[in-house]
């Protein structure tokens, strides 16, 4: 774990996948086409709070989502890229984009489409019910599923590792 701690200390970017990460990867689509799905509200409090220490959020994920967009700009992240089948690409831009070293990048992914860009971070996230080839590739592996709080165990996890989580949850008190 002190290995994954002091990988953390380095981050200045988190990037999330979304469907399977952020929502349990269930896709609810209404007769009219319309695409619904469920974000847990606990994963987008740590996110708020983890932006509040300074480390930046970025979204890079493979279905373009009308209900992507409006979450994510309810969380104020900025960097939401959408309907990349090949990610690689715009992780490439984006790290470049903020002037980062891939150390200072930690991705989360739960599918084999997430491995090009978790095998190039400083740290590599699998949810905990991610396909066994990508939890294989990961550094560290989260205690819930996918849309189940695993984006606020990361987010705890960078927190604690830069020393803002006690003072932020201590906020509360």
């Amino acid at each position: 774990m002190q290995d994954i701690q002091e990988k953390a200390r380095q981050i200045k970017l988190l990037i999330f996948d979304v469907d399977g990460v952020l929502t349990d990867g269930s896709l609810f689509l209404g007769d009219d086409g319309q695409e619904y799905k469920a974000f847990n509200s606990r994963d987008g409090h740590g996110m708020k709070m983890l932006q509040d220490t300074g480390v930046q959020i970025g979204i890079i994920t493979g279905r373009t989502s009308e209900v992507v967009s409006i979450r994510m700009e309810s969380l104020g992240i900025e960097h939401v890229y959408q309907g990349k089948g090949d990610k690689l690409p715009t992780y490439l831009e984006l790290r470049d984009k903020l002037g980062l070293g891939d150390e200072q990048v930690a991705y989360v992914g739960d599918d084999v489409v997430d491995l090009p860009i978790m095998r190039r971070v400083g740290l590599a996230i699998a949810v905990q019910d991610a396909h066994p080839l990508v939890i294989q590739h990961a550094h560290w592996q989260t205690p819930h599923a996918g849309g189940r709080s695993a984006g606020r165990d990361v987010c705890e996890l960078l927190m604690d590792a830069q020393g803002n989580l006690q003072q932020a949850l201590e906020s509360y008190l």
